[in-house]
């Protein structure tokens, strides 16, 4: 204040500031609680020390009786705001083999399914090939397929064990018009069970494609029933007429094959370190040690 008792501008200034700042929350406060039994206090937008906590280092909000509060699950977590929640999107990573004879389709139908085109001039796949399918399941669950194109000549070598290790699916591919084919299905399948195995020792989901359907077929694919006995006798999942020409059934078998993966869901966890899956070990022992054999 001045000697001649005149405040100063900058008190002038400071004092209709707070002035100002004062009835603004008053006005802003009657808004908030209008048509309302309770102070802004209690509304869960009202962030205070005394509403606060926290619990394994995650920051829970606290909510008034007439407030429903959002669920909280294991895949839950928070954002900046306390009352903006997240849930976490799971995502699974399956390795699925593609086997059979050769020149069934395998390739083809890999390429139908994965990149949505075909084409009649393949070579025949030497050794394995990969392809990866990205699926958005549902609003949770993203499920990436690795899937391994195995040659069909493979099965008489020794490297099937080591491209059936850790594998938790498999499509069994025959041409329905070659009989032939279709006879060495069942070879196909003792060769995978006895190579590969989940971690409770169970067999992993195995769908059966009868390819090449959009042409004449020969033997008991036509007959169906007969082809339902035959694959629940060899512990198939499910069989399919497929076409990857005029896109039959693929997707159809795909998603089968799929659920059937997720029912074993609890058992691919099991010991599961990361986007590893336990897969138990062959017993064969080596010859020299008592080493189990790991190749």
């Amino acid at each position: 204040m001045t000697d001649s008792g005149k405040i100063s501008r900058r008190t002038r200034a400071q004092r209709t500031m707070r002035r100002d700042r004062y009835f603004f929350k008053q006005d802003s406060q009657e808004d908030l609680t209008q048509d309302s039994d309770f102070s802004v206090e209690d509304s869960p937008l009202f962030t205070s020390s005394r509403n606060q906590s926290f619990e394994n280092g995650n920051f829970i909000p606290f909510y008034p009786y007439d407030v429903s509060p959002p669920r909280i699950t294991e895949n839950t977590r928070f954002l900046s705001s306390p009352n903006q929640i997240h849930v976490r999107r799971r995502d699974h990573l399956y390795k699925v083999l593609v086997i059979g004879d050769l020149a069934t389709g395998k390739t083809s139908i890999i390429k139908r399914y994965v990149h949505r085109f075909f084409s009649q001039n393949y070579r025949a796949t030497i050794g394995v090939d990969f392809a990866l399918k990205v699926i958005n399941w549902d609003e949770n669950t993203v499920i990436r397929l690795q899937l391994w194109d195995i040659a069909g000549q493979e099965r008489y070598g020794n490297m099937t064990r080591v491209y059936f290790k850790e594998a938790v699916g498999a499509f069994i591919v025959f041409d329905c018009t070659r009989v032939n084919t279709f006879e060495s299905v069942k070879n196909w399948k003792t060769d995978l069970d006895s190579k590969v195995l989940l971690a409770d020792g169970s067999k992993i989901p195995c769908v059966l494609l009868a390819n090449k359907c959009d042409q004449p077929k020969e033997g008991i694919v036509n007959n169906n029933s007969q082809m339902d006995e035959y694959c629940k006798t060899e512990g198939f999942a499910a069989w399919f007429a497929t076409s990857a020409k005029d896109n039959i059934n693929i997707d159809e078998a795909a998603k089968i094959l799929i659920e059937k993966i997720l029912e074993k869901e609890t058992v691919l966890n099991v010991n599961k370190d990361g986007d590893q899956f336990s897969i138990q070990e062959d017993n064969t022992e080596q010859n020299h040690g008592n080493k189990k054999c790991a190749c």
